[in-house]
């Protein structure tokens, strides 16, 4: 299967311009709209291997930067400005990407910045949303605080979650699913932690870990369409 890759710019109303990356393989059935998480960019290689599993699984994936990584700022931006590079994001993937099956999500911060732009007005044409390591609460401090606008989404939610994830305990993670269902599904990777990184004595590796993650998604993402 023949994949294009094409470097791009993302403008955003009033704020500025980022650098985005669209991966489309011929033929594509759907386009994942993937946010970067809070301290690494959108060509970190986590980034670049979900995008080059997907294209192999016929899914198409555009790739931003948020300001804030774009200037090489350490903060992230606030959320205000986050949401309108999200919602940016999903219209230029979709005039890109026109007549597929169209998802948004990401990782970490860049999966609760989509669901919170979501949650206050509805991103046009995304039929569902999907979580690399929804990051529910800060590192050692279970809450569930930052779930509370999911109750407000509508459209189904994949949240893929390792089990050793430290900002998702999962004692608090899986009753915010149950409470949400039956619109939100979880996968959980055994062994795995935020990145889905695996321990050695598991007996696999973090490729096939990761193998796991994208064709549980690549499988959702079939089921929405």
């Amino acid at each position: 299967m023949a994949v294009k890759t094409q470097e791009l710019k993302l403008d955003i109303e009033r704020i500025g311009t980022v650098s985005a990356i669209l991966t489309q393989p011929d033929n594509a059935r759907a386009c994942y709209v993937l946010a970067h998480g809070a301290g690494a960019d959108m060509r970190h290689s986590f980034m670049g291997k979900v995008a080059a599993g997907l294209a192999e699984r016929g899914i198409a994936t555009f790739r931003f930067n948020f300001p804030y990584m774009e200037k090489k700022q350490g903060r992230p931006d606030q959320p205000a400005v986050a949401h309108a590079t999200v919602r940016a994001a999903v219209e230029q993937a979709a005039g890109l990407c026109p007549g597929v099956t169209l998802v948004a999500g990401g990782k970490s911060f860049g999966g609760r910045m989509t669901s919170q732009a979501q949650s206050k007005a509805l991103l046009p044409d995304v039929k569902g949303l999907a979580f690399l390591g929804f990051p529910l609460h800060a590192d050692g401090k279970p809450s569930t605080e930052r779930a509370e606008h999911l109750a407000g989404i509508a459209i189904p939610m994949l949240f893929l979650q390792g089990t050793r994830d430290k900002l998702a305990d999962p004692g608090h993670l899986k009753p915010v699913i149950k409470a949400l269902s039956p619109k939100a599904t979880l996968h959980e990777v055994e062994g795995g932690d935020h990145s889905f990184a695996v321990l050695k004595k598991s007996g696999r590796s973090n490729d096939e870990a990761l193998t796991e993650v994208l064709a549980t998604l690549a499988g959702w993402i079939d089921e929405l369409a």
